[in-house]
């Protein structure tokens, strides 16, 4: 026959638990019961100032003592120690604040810089040292990240350069536009934007990048955005009577085009502004027989 210390083992004080859950509510935090089923032994998951617990728990401090117990046998003052397993394991953590939000700006601005970090860093090092010698490494240290971040960005030393020539032609096109927005009339818009269409071949003209660069779907995609740009603007000065009119506008555009790429071998700029000159002639009105 089990004795009434044993008995009183098997069961906890409801009065207790109930003044010790009042006393954990005050101080802002669930109190821990066991679970259902045999009291005192059996699986058990409780709140924890606001941590979810698991794992293996001792109960301690469960004292009896005085009157009759549950099972009629008088209480017995004692304690006992109860170790129970958890059969579940896992972490709810409740704030008292709002958590800090990480805004996905914050996180675009971040790839961003390294993004064009890394362009800036590796065209620069194929100015100085040449295609050959620029390496993954190489790029990844001068940049300042580690080579394995660096491949999460780019998967060779190519691919960073085309990226770079993409960034170029959109920077290009975006002065193109400024120089015709700048200008008056619509012979003088064009002439401003094949001017600076001029100059810039002429600064940035590599051969060594020319022939790696100027192939593929992202050099014929901004080809034809060039050529539909200027055939605009050749089509609006001949209707003012700024270019010539005998000629389609598409065909004077790849005129336009072809002679000023040539800019990029020429020594200087003043070579550079006549050759301008030179084009210019050829799309001016032809003058009207006497």
């Amino acid at each position: 026959m089990s004795s009434g210390a044993e008995k009183a083992g098997d069961v906890q004080d409801d009065d207790r638990q109930h003044d010790r859950d009042s006393d954990s509510r005050q101080h802002g935090y669930l109190p821990a019961r066991p679970a259902r089923g045999r009291r005192g032994s059996g699986s058990f998951i409780g709140f924890i100032g606001g941590v979810r617990v698991g794992g293996r728990v001792c109960h301690g401090d469960v004292l009896s003592g005085g009157g009759r117990g549950v099972t009629g046998l008088p209480r017995v003052l004692s304690r006992q120690v109860v170790s129970v397993k958890s059969e579940c394991i896992a972490n709810d953590i409740v704030y008292a604040y709002p958590v800090p939000r990480l805004w996905t700006e914050t996180i675009e601005e971040h790839r961003r810089a390294v993004h064009d970090a890394t362009l800036d860093t590796t065209a620069a090092l194929v100015h100085e040292h040449g295609l050959a010698s620029v390496t993954m490494s190489k790029i990844a240290a001068e940049t300042g990240i580690g080579r394995a971040t660096l491949y999460k960005y780019f998967p060779d030393v190519e691919a960073i350069l085309v990226a770079w020539h993409e960034r170029q032609i959109g920077r290009h096109l975006l002065q193109l536009a400024e120089a015709r927005d700048q200008a008056g009339t619509p012979g003088q818009r064009l002439e401003a934007v094949l001017t600076m269409y001029a100059l810039i071949q002429h600064e940035h003209h590599d051969t060594e990048l020319a022939a790696l660069l100027h192939r593929g779907e992202h050099i014929a995609r901004a080809q034809q955005q060039l050529h539909d740009f200027i055939t605009a603007l050749i089509t609006e000065g001949a209707a003012a009577g700024d270019i010539r009119a005998d000629i389609a506008p598409c065909e004077l555009a790849t005129y336009c085009l072809h002679a000023l790429t040539a800019a990029g071998g020429l020594p200087s700029k003043d070579a550079v502004h006549r050759l301008l000159a030179v084009t210019l002639t050829g799309l001016r009105p032809a003058a009207s027989p006497r």
